[in-house]
């Protein structure tokens, strides 16, 4: 079966690509959506133009559908995404890198329901720390783009997920509730290097904006 990707160039989506590509599913697009609204409720922003390089790196066609962000209007946008890519790529089904978003999930299953494709989310309730701890069995190089909660500060931006990440987090997710995997908005992540990747990404010109427990990065 043919699937498209709902592809955000972080952890997630692109570990649920992989998991559906070994199941077997043919995949022959990846469908980004850029926001302008930094704080969108559907979609991941930091870096969010990464997607370009990365659809290059993995040698797949990609549909870039851009957005106001404006809340549920922007699932408009996503929709038009993927017509085209059911129009120009004859998708049978989109993958998702969902883990417990009830909010994200159930739209992207209602666009599906519409167009009378399958919506395929193969990390869906999935324990948070397992899925750090596949990014490294998988020899993922992942960087954390973003940090959006207390008590994560401007050091946590660039860092690898590592072993060292992964105690790190749990012990600030035991003290202060945050989760993990960052399934809360906690943390945005870029995927630079995956099995599926013909080359490894370098980020250029980096550059980290924001104040107090909100960081994001910037660069090439």
């Amino acid at each position: 079966m043919k699937l498209g990707v709902l592809f955000s160039g972080g952890k997630d989506s692109t570990l649920a690509m992989h998991i559906a590509k070994e199941q077997g599913y043919e995949i022959t697009c990846l469908i980004s959506i850029v926001s302008e609204n930094p704080d969108s409720f559907m979609f991941h922003t930091p870096l969010i133009n990464s997607v370009i390089k990365q659809a290059e790196a993995l040698e797949i066609p990609l549909i870039l559908v851009k957005t106001k962000g404006e809340k549920e209007k922007e699932l408009i946008d996503l929709e038009r995404g993927v017509r085209k890519a059911i129009k120009n790529y004859e998708i049978k089904g989109v993958v998702t890198g969902a883990v417990e978003s009830v909010y994200q999930a159930s739209r992207v299953q209602r666009i599906c329901n519409k167009l009378g494709i399958e919506c395929f989310n193969p990390l869906w309730q999935k324990n948070q720390a397992e899925i750090l701890e596949e990014l490294i069995k998988r020899k993922f190089k992942v960087i954390i783009s973003g940090v959006f909660a207390y008590p994560l500060d401007k050091t946590w931006v660039g860092r690898e997920i590592d072993k060292d990440f992964i105690n790190e987090i749990k012990k600030l997710s035991e003290k202060y509730k945050i989760n993990v995997a960052g399934e809360g908005g906690e943390t945005e992540s870029v995927v630079l290097h995956a099995p599926m990747f013909k080359k490894e990404l370098k980020i250029y010109d980096m550059k980290v904006s924001g104040s107090g427990n909100s960081w994001r990065m910037v660069g090439k």
